[in-house]
């Protein structure tokens, strides 16, 4: 099968011809859609049909993190997404894969595994570095947070994000075509299933997963 469509997500232009280059090497009728920055790649996979792949940096701008994960994810489940960055380290790729990217790629990571990497996704598997023990949470909490928002469906992962954005109830009505009603049942699932008070708490318990799993040495 070739004709596939791909979304590269990365701020660095040299990176993104990078990365397109190992796409078209191995699908030279691919469609490769860029985004810049995160606000451009929510776009791309709310909007454009028939996305195959996505490729996302965690650290370009507007991604907090792993958080941006989760808003993508809730944003359109059935795209497959593949983290590619620069902080590899075990806890940052078993987070990743834990909270439902489909694959980790180092930006150290050589053409051909790039390759294999992508292949491994679109025949359906999950693709983490070769030779890299993941090892366990080490964080009780963080653990209990990861398992809290597995359990959230994507149109509450989708408020979850929303609500991180600052946005109002009516806002967010707005944002899925719902009422307000529906917007406020959604909020309290949320707040239910992540065990908070408070919308402030949710955002704050978010802002955990964004920040704490990169390292500060790249």
């Amino acid at each position: 099968m070739t004709g596939y469509r791909f979304v590269v997500a990365d701020d660095h232009p040299l990176f993104r011809g990078a990365l397109q280059q190992a796409l078209t090497s191995f699908d030279a009728h691919c469609e490769i859609l860029e985004a810049e920055d995160f606000e451009g790649v929510k776009a791309l996979v709310g909007e454009e049909e028939n996305i195959d792949l996505v490729l996302l940096d965690l650290a370009m701008p507007g991604a907090s993190g792993l958080s941006g994960l989760v808003a993508l994810r809730g944003l359109n489940p059935a795209v497959p997404i593949v983290v590619v960055s620069a902080y590899d380290d075990p806890q940052t790729i078993r987070r990743a894969l834990d909270l439902g990217a489909s694959g980790f790629i180092s930006k150290s990571s050589r053409m051909d595994s790039i390759k294999d990497a992508v292949k491994t996704v679109l025949e359906g598997g999950l693709h983490a570095p070769d030779d890299l023990e993941l090892g366990e949470e080490a964080d009780p909490e963080i653990s209990d947070l990861i398992q809290r928002i597995q359990t959230l469906t994507p149109q509450q992962t989708r408020v979850l994000a929303m609500l991180a954005e600052g946005l109002l109830n009516k806002q967010i009505a707005y944002e899925l075509n719902v009422s307000e009603a529906t917007v406020k049942a959604h909020v309290s699932a949320v707040l239910q299933k992540l065990n908070v008070d408070s919308r402030t708490q949710a955002v704050i318990l978010l802002s955990r997963i964004g920040t704490e799993p990169l390292s500060e040495d790249v």
